[in-house]
């Protein structure tokens, strides 16, 4: 997590503005040039981020008491040009495929896989052809194995990924939302897009004095609306997508939130007999949907390592590949299978269009009691910004070229983004007698979709309770300063997945890879030295069910008034073979070539419990755990003109 560039709201709400206020403008610079070690293969990566930004924040008064607001950003990351054997035109190169045999591990070059499939024999069935040939277009060059940047050899399910620009290999390209699809000038310089993602704010605000003495405030355009009290995870915060592809989860929300055009309408109608304060907001969201930017394949930050596998997964179904063991051709031997196009992988991506249905609308209550307590009360209908992916589609069956409408836990897929309902709540205090803040969230969502190996289709439609609790205490610790607080702020996230389902089978267990019930637990630690110019910090997060721990250390330097320097880090440390699960190699969806050697029985469709690290156990690990191994050192520097 590193500093804000300061976002401001611009001219405040109740200000007086006429046509004849000048435009007020600051302009901002940012550079942040980051060194990523040796990832899981022990390669060193180098240069992570060379991200130079240039962001205007300007406010002009105009007629009747009309405010413009307007944050412009344009940004050029040079990694691309700089480190292009990693992220640019030559990353990746030619790889093996893993094949399990009973004396260790055997490499399988891309494109060698078994074209006889031999677990059939016994059953009085002719052994069958393989339908594996693709195109000779999608050749063992600019590839990566999926997951090599997190985790080592395992067992589980892998292929191969394209990791270059898509004008230089469009291999897996599609748009998965905003994202999936970018060329090299596009990843370097992300604002400059068809979305016109430049323009960070763009609205017009004013206040109106209703004759009940109420006050109505409206505030149309292109915007962020911040729901929720808390920092890093989102509970409430949910109207605007997130740029995760930024810096993951490391810089502040307001600089990797997606604005989006939005109408605001807040009906302040004062006090009352038990509140000081009462506040109605609506919010429209009709802008076309966006969906979380988790990053691209071959670029240096791909939260869940999502971007690579969705690449990946679309490349097979395009042109085929092999996959990592896969075929089961006797005990503990499973074999490097080549697949040929349209068996397996990502089919469609359907990405809502626009229409008044697909738009997003929440309701806000605020209030503040005497006491000083805050609270609001908040409900949501929206698009989920998170893919989910429906398995079982129609496909062509590998062993005898027949083609089929679905086919029960086939893993081949169709994209979607479901619509997901919100309600819940806020609250902060104070607790004068210990000196502390505390904040907390709560919200109950229905609609939202996980993958789940126990279902024909291979996910599920859950409820789901998020919560978080946070206090803040500034503290005096004498070793760090006798004359200034230093600011300890901790919080405790909890997630609780309703119906969740997971049985043991023959192999290992089965259903869902996403926790129950899972708790993440934050700490920054903040001082401020030598008149408040020099502030280190240390941010640490643990997820508790994953075994996975990030610490953030940083120093904060402001040389002047407009001069900020900043240097950090953030390591990151687990163990992701703990992170195993189900990976459908044994769910039969082509009965019986596809059942397991020596399967009692191979006519029926189902998982029996094989897993491994991929491509399920990224969603066991989260994002800190998925990002084992991405370990960066950077340096700042942000200037006010």
């Amino acid at each position: 997590m590193t500093a804000p560039m300061a976002l401001a709201d611009g001219l405040p709400d109740m200000g007086a503005v006429d046509s004849s206020t000048p435009w007020r403008a600051d302009i901002y610079y940012q550079n942040h040039t980051a060194y990523r070690g040796k990832d899981a293969t022990g390669e060193t990566v180098g240069l992570s981020k060379f991200r130079n930004t240039i962001q205007v924040e300007a406010d002009k008064g105009v007629n009747d008491g009309w405010a413009i607001h307007s944050v412009l950003r344009g940004t050029y990351d040079g990694v691309y040009d700089m480190n292009s054997g990693e992220f640019g035109n030559d990353a990746g190169g030619a790889i093996n495929m893993q094949s399990t045999t009973p004396g260790g591990y055997l490499s399988t070059p891309w494109g060698t896989g078994p074209v006889t499939h031999t677990a059939v024999s016994g059953l009085g069935l002719p052994l069958n052809t393989f339908v594996d040939t693709y195109p000779a277009s999608n050749s063992n060059s600019g590839l990566r194995v999926l997951g090599d940047g997190w985790h080592g050899i395992n067992g589980g399910v892998a292929f191969g990924v394209p990791v270059r620009p898509c004008n230089v290999d469009s291999r897996g390209c599609t748009d998965f939302g905003g994202y999936g699809n970018r060329t090299k000038t596009e990843l370097a310089s992300p604002e400059f897009n068809s979305r016109l993602d430049f323009i960070r704010e763009l609205y017009a605000k004013k206040l109106f004095k209703l004759g009940d003495g109420t006050d109505l405030f409206v505030k149309v355009g292109k915007q962020q609306v911040v729901w929720g009290r808390t920092d890093l995870f989102r509970v409430l915060d949910v109207i605007n997508p997130v740029d995760y592809s930024r810096n993951n989860i490391y810089d502040e929300l307001q600089d990797i939130r997606i604005p989006m055009w939005i109408a605001q309408v807040e009906w302040r109608f004062g006090g009352g007999d038990i509140l000081q304060e009462r506040n109605l907001q609506v919010v429209w969201n009709f802008d076309q949907f966006r969906a979380n930017n988790l990053g691209q394949c071959g670029t240096p930050n791909s939260i869940l390592d999502a971007g690579c596998f969705f690449r990946g997964m679309k490349n097979l179904w395009d042109n085929g590949g092999t996959v990592s063991n896969f075929a089961n051709v006797g005990p503990n031997t499973l074999l490097a299978t080549n697949f040929g196009p349209h068996q397996i992988g990502i089919n469609n991506v359907n990405l809502p269009g626009w229409s008044f249905n697909n738009t997003q609308l929440g309701v806000k209550f605020e209030g503040v009691a005497s006491s000083g307590l805050n609270f609001s009360l908040n409900a949501l209908t929206y698009r989920s910004q998170l893919p989910s992916l429906h398995g079982g589609q129609g496909a062509v069956n590998a062993f005898t070229g027949v083609s089929q409408s679905s086919w029960p836990y086939l893993i081949a897929f169709n994209m979607e983004f479901p619509r997901v309902n919100l309600v819940g709540g806020s609250l902060d205090f104070q607790i004068p007698a210990v000196d502390a803040a505390v904040r907390m969230e709560g919200a109950y969502t229905s609609g939202e979709e996980f993958p789940n190996t126990a279902s024909p289709n291979l996910y599920s439609r859950n409820h789901v309770f998020r919560s978080v609790i946070g206090i803040d205490r500034p503290t005096f610790v004498p070793f760090i300063s006798e004359t200034r607080t230093t600011l300890f702020s901790g919080q405790l996230f909890y997630q609780h997945i309703f119906d969740h389902e997971l049985f043991s089978s023959v192999y290992g267990p089965v259903g869902m890879p996403d926790w129950k019930d899972n708790f993440i637990g934050t700490l920054l630690i903040k001082a401020f030295l030598v008149g408040d110019r020099l502030s280190p910090q240390l941010i640490m997060a643990r997820d508790f069910r994953a075994q996975a721990y990030a610490v953030a250390p940083s120093v904060d330097w402001s040389i002047t008034d407009n001069l900020r320097l900043t240097f950090g880090a953030n390591y990151k440390y687990g163990d992701p073979n703990r992170n195993q699960f189900d990976d459908c190699r044994f769910c039969n969806p082509w009965p019986p070539f596809t059942a397991p050697n020596g399967d009692p029985n191979p006519f029926v469709a189902g998982s029996r419990g094989l897993g491994g690290v991929e491509p399920l156990g990224r969603f066991r690990a989260g994002p800190i755990g998925a990002a084992f191994d991405q370990n960066d050192i950077y340096f700042q520097v942000n200037y006010k003109f």
